[in-house]
């Protein structure tokens, strides 16, 4: 644990919110749970790498004295969605869901002209209806505590980047599910939030060869994420950019 990491207590174990992060192994939902769980959240994480997602586990458990539930799968598979809902309903029901898992699709992008079929519906799968499900199984838990769904979405939903078009046309489809959501849901906050451009594994195979040291590391845009979080900001899309706290790592 680290030394300014605060024990939970006993009765932390058993009130603390309950935080569900998908694709939790690495990059931006490792990051996510990590500062989420710093600042008091118990954690549900999910990745289709078992030995990554123990590993993450047990890294954020370590770190942060809670007890991490870890649950490996695909995010598109419905009896993966129905574990990670019964594993949160067994601490008491989810506070947020962060539907962070995604997918890049066809590697490497290729133009709308060329998207084979096939991969550009396995994108849609994981991308889109995925975490429409699995918010629908957590709505009912979700209204009940006052709770929040964020969905990581990207500025190709909403820029015409060559080679994005399978990857844009599924982030813009889960802007406009997370817009119509938070249309018909007045208990809960929906949030979709465009991160930026990050150093992390799929950023990289979008741009395969090319160096990427110059992309800010995922934990660099966390104090926006907390900060959305935090202060229960109106349902809406955001940048991470534009949340970062004054005196915030860029």
């Amino acid at each position: 644990m680290r030394a300014d990491a605060r024990v939970p207590s006993v009765e932390d174990m058993t009130t603390a919110p309950v935080a569900i992060v998908t694709g939790a192994s690495r990059g931006l939902g490792f990051a996510l749970a990590d500062a989420l769980a710093g600042a008091g959240y118990r954690l549900i994480i999910d990745a289709r790498e078992p030995v990554a997602l123990e590993t993450a586990a047990a890294e954020l458990a370590s770190r942060h004295g809670w007890r991490v539930t870890a649950i490996p799968g695909d995010i598109a598979d419905p009896a993966h969605r129905a574990a990670l809902r019964a594993a949160a309903a067994e601490l008491g029901g989810a506070t947020l869901l962060v539907n962070n898992a995604g997918t890049l699709g066809a590697s490497p992008l290729p133009a709308l002209a060329d998207y084979p079929a096939d991969q550009l519906l396995a994108a849609l799968e994981v991308n889109v209806v995925a975490p429409i499900a699995l918010t629908q199984q957590l709505l009912p838990d979700l209204r009940r505590r006052g709770g929040a769904v964020l969905n990581i979405t990207s500025d190709a939903a909403v820029e015409p980047y060559t080679g994005w078009g399978g990857y844009g046309a599924a982030k813009a489809a889960l802007e406009q599910a997370s817009n119509v959501l938070a249309a018909e849901e007045s208990v809960i906050r929906v949030w979709w939030v465009d991160p930026g451009d990050l150093r992390t594994r799929m950023h990289q195979e979008a741009f395969p060869g090319e160096d990427i040291s110059d992309r800010p590391l995922p934990q660099a845009v966390t104090p926006a994420f907390l900060r959305l979080v935090g202060e229960r900001m109106p349902s809406g899309r955001y940048r991470a950019a534009d949340l970062q706290p004054a005196g915030a790592a860029a």
